[in-house]
């Protein structure tokens, strides 16, 4: 059995370091790329969202480099990702790819089951074995999720521009041959060290932005067009709090163990959305509010084209901008996307931050000379 899995940011880490622990043979797929996303497209129905499509892209490449068996996630309520897992099956085995796919979720809370998948992976039933590979594969995708926020604070006020990039590119390229925890562990250190090592403007006060939506395309920087690391080098200090290790812990692990749970979000929405409707619609509205109340200077949400649950976010946000004075633009992405017309409506949109903070400014100047 040679597994592989989907890509989406920084998840090959997670998945790969998972296998490593347990034992088992996989293939990592190449990064997202333009070639993966046409397959992906080829095979996929014409409605299907872009995510879908990519994963597709990554498995058949994955397929043709000897790969046999898919390592997924599964998903809940009503979001089409919690049909991935058959739908993908059954459009592979159409295609003549003839690949096996392991879900691990924990189907209605039942942590048994959760470790007889894993058992699958990991060719018996070592229990401590596989309680240690989910312990550091847990700490891992914190440690990794920990190195990007650091990325986020250090890419506006580098003296030096693309030195974050540079270094941080290299990071992901290099955790392609770590092996296990303890060398993944020691990459991220040594990574931490040199970002921290590079020369910053610490005068400088950066424009903040919040990054919200679905998360395949909030995570996923090729989905995204490299969103975060745009706004960075244009000088704007980014948050995005749906995060790997936020759902490792939280959805999956604190889940299981019925233990409690970061809900804030959940408190902040209630006024605008106060069910969960599936995927992220309601982190999407939760942490617009919180990052409105927290002084940010905007948000910005990203989404698939036809994904349900931010298509009904995406028509409560104009309202939290209005209640909080806090500027929103959305960006809904597919494979016919273009890069220029994309990058031409972020730079329109940092330019009004911009002119906002500097009217701001001024008319807080004013209201000082007064008194």
């Amino acid at each position: 059995m040679k597994i592989t899995f989907p890509h989406m940011g920084n998840v090959y880490v997670v998945g790969k370091i998972l296998l490593d622990e347990l034992g088992a043979e996989y293939i990592v797929p190449p990064f997202n790329n333009k070639k993966a996303l046409e397959i992906g497209t080829k095979y996929a129905p014409e409605s299907a969202c872009l995510p879908l499509k990519i994963n597709l892209g990554n498995y058949i490449q994955a397929y043709e480099q000897g790969a046999d068996t898919i390592l997924m996630v599964g998903g809940c309520g009503p979001c089409r990702f919690g049909y991935y897992g058959a739908l993908e099956k059954e459009i592979l085995n159409d295609a003549g790819f003839n690949m096996d796919i392991i879900i691990l979720e924990m189907p209605n809370g039942n942590l048994k089951e959760f470790l007889n998948r894993v058992k699958r992976l990991a060719g018996g039933f070592d229990i401590h074995k596989i309680f240690r590979a989910i312990r550091n594969t847990t700490r891992i995708a914190k440690q990794v999720d920990e190195l990007e926020k650091l990325t986020f604070k250090i890419r506006p006020r580098e003296i030096v521009k693309g030195s974050t990039d540079r270094i941080y590119k290299a990071f992901q390229e290099d955790m392609r041959e770590a092996r296990g925890y303890d060398q993944a562990r020691k990459l991220v250190e040594d990574t931490r060290r040199e970002l921290l090592s590079l020369e910053i403007d610490r005068s400088f006060k950066p424009l903040k932005v919040g990054i919200v939506g679905e998360i395949y395309t909030t995570i996923d920087s090729y989905t995204s067009f490299y969103l975060d690391s745009k706004l960075g080098n244009m000088g704007i200090e980014v948050e995005r709090p749906v995060t790997i290790s936020n759902w490792i812990i939280d959805h999956i692990i604190k889940s299981a163990l019925h233990l409690p749970r970061d809900l804030r979000y959940v408190e902040a929405a209630a006024p605008y959305l106060g069910k969960m409707i599936g995927g992220h619609a309601q982190e999407t509205i939760g942490n617009a509010v919180l990052f409105a109340k927290d002084g940010y200077d905007g948000v910005v949400q990203v989404y698939p084209l036809t994904c349900m649950p931010e298509i009904v976010a995406q028509s409560i946000l104009p309202a939290i901008s209005r209640d909080f004075d806090i500027p929103v633009l959305t960006l809904i992405i597919d494979e016919m996307t273009g890069e220029a017309g994309y990058l031409t409506r972020i730079e329109a949109f940092t330019d009004l931050l911009e002119k906002r903070r500097e009217r701001t400014t001024i008319e807080e100047n004013r209201v000082l000379s007064r008194s």
